[in-house]
């Protein structure tokens, strides 16, 4: 089931909203809960066992981190044993296939591949589990006595599959006690209804051009083509999750939770740097808390920092999926964050805004080749394409209908990545509510009547 359906905007989440709010405080985790397991089973039911699984695990493992008693090296063991497991199980699941078949082309084996589908959200849901139990070995947290409490963090259906990345520390509080008044639902609604426009009016949209141009004649493609189809796969890849984001976040508010944002207007970006301080913030959070700074962070020297950066960008790139394209799409960024990180952010500084924000969406752009592209001839190829080594034209017919046919949507997705949604003014405050109300009401109505009749309707990140 995804947000973005009609089942779940006028069946499943009616239902669960009406029940929750008019059920006692005391049973609305239970609830909630039970809701979760339903959302994900929807999809793929077998599955559950496996999240199941993790959570009690992970619950097992956090009440045997905050013994008092425990010395620090008992509590290193059952850390280390909590990682091994919860990294065994994605691990399997998400890389099995990946490294199976590396390996029968390495050495001529037949080692035959396990098949299995990849569980939705499994990266999502399981960092989301570690968090808990790094704050509990830190004892920046206490460990959670009460299973379904634990077990509605992880399962969590606003966030589960696609997150916001949640830590732990975030919620816990929340897991207990919550509010919700008129007003915090009403903000959840519009947050919501935002998500959705952006999925379904605009994601949606540019990722049909996206898909016409990527499966046309690679080594032919004019020049032009090229560029035009990566831009749409930025502005695809962009509203599709940062949309989801959106709606997890004012499904969150719906309910009491308050999750922190996922997004800062990434392609307003004026360096590689600050653009992944803007992008996928929950992620870069979770790498920096809990894999960099254990490293050493940037307290022990200039080598030691830039090392640290490139395994922490090599890991994010493997996080996102089990091919080589994305572990060099980590590295590309990787690298480039260290070369900014020794000269390049001071040269950078000294330039015009305009130059620094055009350099910026450049490397934004080529990276998004690496991640578009599974099979290394493709990827060759359209970059091929893009820098006119494969000798083909700057533009031809096509190129000039595709800009012509896409011309106001372009605008549109450049005018909407670039400023606040529209009822926001520049301090943040809403506009007139009742401008609010009929502009909200708009956005869905027009968002359901595109969903009435689609057929195209991806998540992009449901597979990481």
């Amino acid at each position: 089931m995804v947000f973005s359906s009609l089942l779940f905007l006028f069946i499943f989440l009616p239902a669960v909203l009406l029940v929750y709010h008019l059920s006692p405080k005391r049973i609305r985790n239970v609830i909630l809960f039970i809701a979760s397991l339903i959302f994900y089973a929807w999809g793929e039911p077998i599955y559950i066992a496996l999240m199941l699984f993790s959570t009690c695990t992970d619950y097992v493992f956090g009440l045997l981190l905050d013994g008092e008693k425990r010395s620090e090296a008992a509590r290193k063991w059952i850390l280390t044993a909590s990682v091994i497991v919860n990294l065994g199980v994605l691990g399997f699941f998400k890389y099995a296939d990946f490294l199976i078949g590396n390996v029968n082309a390495l050495f001529d084996t037949n080692i035959p591949p396990t098949d299995l589908p990849l569980p939705i959200g499994i990266s999502f849901y399981t960092f989301q589990s570690m968090s808990y139990i790094f704050d509990v070995y830190r004892r920046t947290a206490k460990a959670q006595r009460n299973w379904l409490d634990f077990a509605t963090f992880v399962a969590l259906f606003p966030q589960l599959v696609a997150g916001p990345i949640v830590r732990y520390n975030t919620i816990a509080e929340q897991l207990r006690e919550r509010f919700v008044n008129n007003e915090i639902f009403a903000e959840g609604v519009r947050r919501f209804t935002i998500g959705l426009a952006k999925k379904v009016l605009l994601a949606n949209n540019i990722g049909l051009l996206w898909n016409e141009i990527s499966a046309g004649h690679l080594n032919t493609m004019p020049v032009l083509t090229a560029w035009l189809g990566i831009i749409a796969f930025a502005f695809q890849i962009y509203f599709d999750f940062s949309g989801y984001s959106d709606m997890a976040i004012g499904l969150g508010l719906m309910f009491g939770f308050r999750f922190n944002e996922n997004f800062n207007k990434p392609y307003t970006a004026q360096s590689i740097t600050d653009f992944w301080r803007r992008w996928h913030i929950s992620l870069g959070t979770w790498f920096r808390e809990y894999v960099y700074i254990p490293l050493g962070g940037n307290r022990r020297g200039l080598l030691i920092q830039l090392r640290n950066i490139l395994i922490v960008w090599a890991l994010t790139g493997i996080w996102h999926g089990a091919s080589w394209n994305f572990l060099f799409w980590g590295l590309y960024f990787g690298t480039v964050l260290i070369i900014e990180k020794w000269f390049a952010l001071e040269l950078l500084s000294k330039l015009p805004r305009w130059l620094r924000h055009s350099y910026a969406l450049l490397l934004i752009l080529i990276g998004w080749v690496f991640f578009a592209f599974d099979k290394l001839p493709d990827m060759t190829a359209y970059f091929g394409a893009m820098f006119g080594a494969n000798g083909s034209p700057l533009w031809d017919q096509q190129t000039i209908y595709l800009l012509y046919t896409n011309a106001i949507l372009l605008l549109l997705l450049i005018v909407a990545s670039m400023q606040r949604p529209r009822g926001v003014q520049a301090d943040g405050t809403l506009l007139h509510p009742i401008v609010t109300l009929i502009w909200h009401g708009v956005l869905f109505l027009v968002s359901v009547a595109y969903l009435v009749d689609a057929t195209f309707n991806p998540f992009l990140y449901f597979r990481f």
